[in-house]
């Protein structure tokens, strides 16, 4: 069974071998409806290269985003992301759900 660490971590230790500037960011809790459940991880270097997935869409793009933040300044941060039971019945989905992000540079 392949796993999220056999996809993303042989990428983290060649950019590190790069000395390419690392974060890594992990679902840590999941309420309602998510795409990806929790323990799931995206890896991002300073060139704004990723892999892994943590929800998809515009999430994985603010996420990244705080991954490079994250690279810059060296501060950890949690980030949470939600959509309403009505928010998510207006675009078609069946119900909303939230989920929250922990991101950290990776040392």
């Amino acid at each position: 069974m392949n796993t999220d660490a056999d996809e993303i971590f042989p990428h983290i230790e060649r950019w590190r071998s790069e000395r390419r500037g690392v974060a890594l960011a992990t679902v840590v809790q999941t309420w309602g409806s998510s795409p990806r459940a929790e323990g799931s991880h995206l890896a991002v270097n300073d060139r704004g290269e990723f892999v892994g997935s943590v929800s998809g869409g515009c999430i994985e793009g603010a996420v990244v985003t705080e991954a490079l933040s994250a690279i810059a300044d060296g501060k950890p941060r949690t980030l949470e992301f939600g959509v309403s039971d009505e928010q998510a019945w207006e675009v078609g989905l069946a119900c909303g759900g939230k989920v929250r992000v922990f991101v950290e540079r990776l040392e």
